[in-house]
C-alpha cells in the first residue's frame, strides 16, 4: 500500500477523524429542561460552591486535552500547530479506543513558553489532565515543569515520558536475555532532545550507573562550558569517566546503544566496536540510525526500532492510554516517577520469560490487554504511594 496516497484519500473522505456525540438523549421537553435550561442551573450552582463537583457533574473526570504548538511534529519538524492537527486527532482516537479516555485535540498558535503555559492554565478547569505533544526541546522541559507547579491536574509530555517508559520496558527484557544487569552496563544515548533527556533520567531511576550521552557536538561532559543548561545538568550525573569525543568514541565497549536522533549515523564498525552481545535500539523515524539489517549483520544481539516493519517495535503507544486511564481512575494530581516505573515493569512483564527471545522483547502496541494492565499498575502505585488527588 502507498500509505502517503492512501492517507490523503482517507483523511479527505473522513473530513476529520473525531466527532462529539451525546451521552444523554434529549427527546422531549422534560429531557430538555433537565439537561439544559432551567434544570442545568442546579449542577452549575453546586460546582460554584464546590468546584471539585465538576468531576461529578461533567465529563471532566474522563476528559483530557492533547495539546501541541506544532514545533516538533513527528519527523517533520516545526510545521506549526494547525498542520499538527491531524496528528493530535489521531492521538485522541488512540486514547479513546485503547484507554477509553476522552481526548480533545488543541493546537496553540504560539511557540512562546509564557503563552503556552498561560493558555493551558486558563483551560485547566475544562479537563482532568493534559497530554503535551510534539513540543520541541528545550522549551518542552520548562513548559512541563511550570504547568506541574501551577496546575492541579496531571500533566504528561508523552514524547518524553511515554518513550522513556517503553524503552525501559524493552531494556528490562533485553538485559534478561543478554544476562546483564542495568547497573553494570555502559549505555550510549544519542540525541539528547525531549526523548533523550527523559530516557536518560528514567534509566537512572531504574538503576543505570554508566550512561554516556551524545548530541550533535559530541559526548556531553561536565568540562564543556558551552553546553545548554539542561545538557550540563545531565553531564553532571552521567559519563562517570568524563569521556570526550564523538559518537564513534562513545560506542567503543558500550553494551547498549539507544538512538532518538537521525538516520544513518551509526555504521557497522561502530556496532562491532561494542561489547559482546550488544543491544541496539535505533528509533529514529522514518529511517533509523542504523538499519535493522545492518545492525544484525554487524552481530547485534538484539535490535529494536521505531518501525512496525521489524521485530521489537518500541512505540510509546504501548504506554500512554493506560497511563492516563490509571491516573484518572486514581484521581491522581501527578504522574510520578513511581507510577512511570510501575508502567514500565508492567509492560515488560507481559511477555513470560519462556516466550522471551531476541525478536520478542516488547509487547505489540495493538495487544488488547496491555493498556488495561498498564492502567491497573499505574492506579495501584498511585494508591499505594498515597499520591495527592485532584478531587
Amino acid at each position: 500500500m502507498d500509505y502517503k496516497k492512501e492517507s490523503i484519500k482517507r483523511h479527505r473522505d473522513a473530513k476529520g477523524k473525531i466527532e462529539v456525540i451525546s451521552r444523554v438523549n434529549i427527546e422531549n421537553r422534560d429531557d430538555l429542561s433537565t439537561f439544559y435550561s432551567p434544570g442545568v442551573a442546579e449542577p452549575c450552582l453546586e460546582i460554584k460552591d464546590e468546584p471539585k463537583k465538576s468531576y461529578v457533574y461533567t465529563r471532566r473526570h474522563n476528559l483530557i486535552a492533547v495539546i501541541t504548538d506544532g514545533s516538533a511534529v513527528l519527523g517533520l519538524g516545526n510545521i506549526g500547530g494547525l498542520a499538527g492537527m491531524p496528528v493530535m486527532e489521531g492521538k485522541s482516537i488512540l486514547f479513546k479506543l485503547l484507554g477509553d479516555v476522552d481526548a480533545i485535540p488543541l493546537c496553540i498558535n504560539s511557540q512562546n513558553v509564557d503563552d503556552i503555559v498561560k493558555t493551558i492554565k486558563l483551560l485547566e478547569g475544562s479537563f482532568g489532565g493534559v497530554n503535551l505533544e510534539d513540543i520541541s526541546a528545550p522549551r518542552c522541559f520548562e513548559i512541563e515543569k511550570r504547568l506541574k507547579e501551577e496546575c492541579s491536574i496531571p500533566i504528561f509530555h508523552d514524547d518524553q515520558h511515554g518513550t522513556a517508559i517503553v524503552v525501559g520496558a524493552a531494556l528490562i527484557n533485553a538485559l534478561k536475555l543478554a544476562k546483564k544487569e542495568i547497573q553494570d552496563v555502559k549505555i550510549v544515548i544519542n540525541g539528547i532532545g525531549a526523548a533523550g533527556v527523559a530516557i536518560s533520567k528514567f534509566l537512572i531511576s531504574m538503576g543505570a550507573k554508566h550512561l554516556v550521552l551524545v548530541d550533535r557536538a559530541g559526548i556531553l561532559h561536565k568540562d564543556d562550558e558551552t553546553l545548554a543548561k539542561h545538557h550540563l545538568e545531565l553531564a553532571q550525573i552521567t559519563n562517570p569517566d568524563n569521556q570526550k569525543g564523538l559518537l564513534k568514541d562513545a560506542m567503543i565497549d558500550a553494551d547498549i546503544f539507544i538512538g532518538v536522533s537521525a538516520k544513518n549515523i551509526v555504521d557497522k564498525d561502530m556496532v562491532m566496536s561494542m561489547k559482546k552481545d550488544p543491544i541496539i535500539f535505533a528509533m529514529a523515524n522514518p529511517d533509523a540510525e542504523i538499519s535493522y539489517e545492518d545492525a544484525i549483520d554487524a552481530s547485534a544481539f538484539i535490535v529494536g526500532t521505531g518501525s512496525s516493519r521489524y521485530p521489537n517495535q518500541i512505540n510509546n503507544l504501548i504506554a500512554f492510554p493506560g497511563i492516563f486511564r490509571g491516573t484518572l481512575d486514581a484521581h491522581a494530581k501527578y504522574i510520578t516517577e513511581d507510577m512511570k516505573l510501575a508502567a514500565s515493569y508492567a509492560i515488560a512483564n507481559m511477555i513470560p520469560e519462556n516466550e522471551l527471545n531476541r525478536e520478542n522483547i516488547i509487547i505489540n502496541p495493538l495487544n488488547k490487554d496491555v493498556h488495561a494492565i498498564v492502567s491497573r499498575a499505574v492506579y495501584k502505585k498511585a494508591i499505594e504511594t498515597n499520591i495527592e488527588k485532584t478531587h
